[in-house]
């Protein structure tokens, strides 16, 4: 008996099948759906700013978050490489660092900090931080700006998500979007 011919060729034949079905026919449907369907997520969701008379510029992608540091920023949740045991010295001290460097960043701030500012999401990317988060910031925003709190907690809301039929998932600002637009940038999502 031939093994060669009784289990090799229709184990390749087979792959090969799997293959071009799986890897190329199945993938180009989905690809093709989504970019009818929705074209902004399938393309990266990338933000745009169109006031411009050379065209768009584009400043990154809604689904990613970016660090910003300045004192006339929002500023995300802290991107971590690795996640730390919630109770090491390790991350105790990386918390304390980020404590730190908030309370440095506005001084005048002796309010709780929220605890998305100062660990990070699990992605290490995440481009929302809670309403309480951005809230702890308003005022140093408002001051660094030199525009009112209210004219802040305004843009702030624009760019608020809230919770799928009220009750499916948690209410997230978009720290890019709120940035942007307090640069007043002319986005679109």
């Amino acid at each position: 008996m031939n093994i060669g011919k009784t289990y090799l060729r229709p184990t390749l034949s087979f792959l090969a099948v799997a293959v071009l079905l799986f890897g190329f026919v199945y993938t180009g449907i989905v690809t093709g759906i989504a970019q009818l369907i929705f074209p902004y997520q399938a393309n990266g969701s990338i933000i745009e700013d169109e006031s411009g008379s050379s065209g768009a510029s584009s400043y990154g992608s809604a689904l990613m978050g970016q660090e910003f540091s300045g004192a006339a920023y929002l500023i995300g949740r802290p991107s971590g490489v690795s996640q730390l045991a919630p109770a090491g010295a390790e991350q105790r001290a990386l918390v304390a660092e980020r404590i730190k460097a908030l309370h440095a960043l506005d001084p005048e701030n002796t309010a709780l900090i929220p605890i998305d500012l100062i660990t990070a999401s699990g992605s290490g990317y995440d481009p929302y931080i809670s309403s309480s988060s951005a809230e702890y910031q308003v005022s140093r925003i408002a001051r660094t700006r030199g525009i009112s709190e209210a004219d802040v907690r305004k843009i702030i809301q624009k760019y608020t998500v809230h919770p799928f039929l009220g009750f499916f998932g948690e209410e997230g600002v978009n720290v890019l979007l709120v940035n942007l637009s307090l640069d007043g940038l002319n986005i679109s999502e």
